[in-house]
């Protein structure tokens, strides 16, 4: 797709989604509350005790219920079903011929659990404190989308030897 009109699309869902819920995009929480339910569902006790994740559960609720967690849902489930519709639903690792599929495969996962732990401690990923917060004009939101493309370009150079 050309990325000006996936721009365009871009701030237009973000647009929608301030609108209609009154809240911008975020993900990185979703999966928290995931975890957050995985929990409460293995060990009971242990949430009832817990100042952390007894917050999570007032009143009965399952963390499940939570917007962030519903919107991530939503994401998966459109991109499975993007994928299925326009013939792209297959199991695919792109990778340089230099590296191997178990090699590429611990980089993503290793990137993944590096990005998440990073969007926990800014309190937001690049959807919730970059793309919301810039929307806003908030300073943190600027802040955070240069953090994020200048530590990229930096790090690129180190790790350029797995894609050429």
């Amino acid at each position: 797709m050309n990325p000006y009109y996936a721009g365009i699309l871009l701030g237009l869902v973000l647009l929608s989604a301030m609108y209609f819920s009154g809240r911008g995009l975020g993900a990185s929480g979703g999966l928290k509350y995931a975890v957050v339910a995985a929990v409460g569902a293995i060990d009971k006790t242990h949430v009832q005790e817990s100042s952390y994740y007894s917050q999570y559960f007032v009143n009965g609720e399952s963390p499940l219920k939570n917007w962030l967690f519903l919107e991530v849902l939503g994401m998966v489930l459109g991109g499975f079903i993007s994928g299925a519709f326009s013939g792209r639903l297959k199991f695919k690792i792109e990778k340089s011929p230099n590296i191997s599929n178990k090699t590429r495969l611990l980089f993503a996962f290793l990137g993944g659990v590096f990005f998440v732990y990073g969007a926990q401690l800014a309190r937001g990923c690049t959807s919730g404190a970059a793309l919301s917060g810039m929307a806003v004009f908030s300073v943190a939101g600027f802040v955070t989308m240069i953090s994020i493309f200048g530590s990229a370009y930096m790090f690129a150079w180190f790790f350029r030897k797995l894609w050429i």
